[in-house]
């Protein structure tokens, strides 16, 4: 019997579709039809078209930095990435490495913005500036509705020359819709106050000090993030 299989790769994971030759063509020209316009089994929500912007727009106007005072002392500010033209935040997913047990944490290392437009989720591009080296990332979370406009930080505070510093922790972000929602971080140090929130629009962009690799001494990963504000239709 010879077989046919076709892999769609998407968000998370792919889907094999094997058929004797005589049903491949027709099922397979149906599965690839679905994948592209997004049919109820490859819904927007489940499995969105998702783009890394990178630096691509970098040079899109912003109204605000929102920022927070409880960032932390090591490393430097890294590049900044920007959702595209009347794209926003509306979700995120963070880099996290759970309890090294007695080794080096660093707990939170990178947060990764999905951008999306006027309410449409099957086509996404997502922003994350620079990230740390340890962890994996967790499953996005998503404003019920609207954009990210605000944020908090969990962050432990330096432990001193002989102390395992992991600073940045877990992050809540609140959507214009009211909702508040909490990463899946670490649960070391505290939360701070909530930066102010983008007055129309929402976040669109990201920027991230890191400390570097410290080769085998004391990582601490993410330290400080500030993200960027813009208004719908432009500055």
């Amino acid at each position: 019997m010879t077989a046919w299989c076709l892999s769609y790769k998407a968000l998370r994971g792919s889907v094999c579709v094997c058929e004797d030759m005589t049903m491949a063509f027709t099922r397979v020209l149906a599965l690839c039809f679905l994948a592209l316009v997004g049919s109820a089994q490859c819904g927007s929500v489940k499995n969105p078209f998702v783009i890394r912007s990178g630096t691509s727009f970098a040079s899109r106007p912003y109204s605000s930095l929102l920022t927070v005072p409880n960032g932390e002392q090591f490393g430097l500010w890294t590049w900044p990435e920007m959702c595209p033209d009347n794209f926003f935040a509306v979700g995120f997913s963070l880099r996290v490495e759970t309890n090294q047990y007695g080794g080096d944490d660093t707990a939170l290392n990178g947060i990764r913005l999905f951008c999306g437009q006027n309410g449409d989720r099957s086509f996404l591009y997502t922003v994350e500036s620079n990230t740390g080296y340890f962890g994996e990332w967790t499953d996005p979370q998503w404003c019920p509705s609207g954009t990210l406009v605000s944020f908090q930080l969990r962050v432990e505070t330096h432990r001193g020359m002989f102390g395992d510093d992991t600073a940045v922790n877990n992050i809540r972000f609140r959507c214009s819709s009211n909702p508040t929602l909490e990463g899946q971080g670490m649960p070391w140090g505290d939360y701070s106050h909530w930066s102010p929130e983008c007055s129309e629009g929402g976040i669109c962009g990201i920027e991230t000090k890191m400390e570097p690799y410290q080769g085998g001494l004391d990582d601490s990963a993410l330290n400080d993030v500030r993200f960027h504000c813009c208004s719908r239709g432009g500055q």
